[in-house]
């Protein structure tokens, strides 16, 4: 669907700011902010997928080269 664009790290990292982003919506629903805690699906979806929209679009890209 997507080209993969994300290297490991970048995946990994992307879907553990995404769950502790969504876990803080559940651990403190009734913040100010807590709203802003469900972008945290945009980081996990990314990271599953392994492809961002942005990195696509600034032609970014952290796999590791190809030999």
């Amino acid at each position: 669907m997507f080209t993969k664009n994300e290297g490991t790290v970048d995946r990994v990292l992307r879907v553990v700011v995404g769950l502790a982003l969504i876990a803080g919506y559940f651990l403190y629903p009734e913040g100010s902010y807590s709203g802003l805690f469900l972008l945290g699906i945009i980081p996990l979806v990314t990271g599953l997928l392994g492809s961002c929209p942005l990195y696509s679009i600034f032609g970014i890209s952290t796999c590791p080269m190809k030999k």
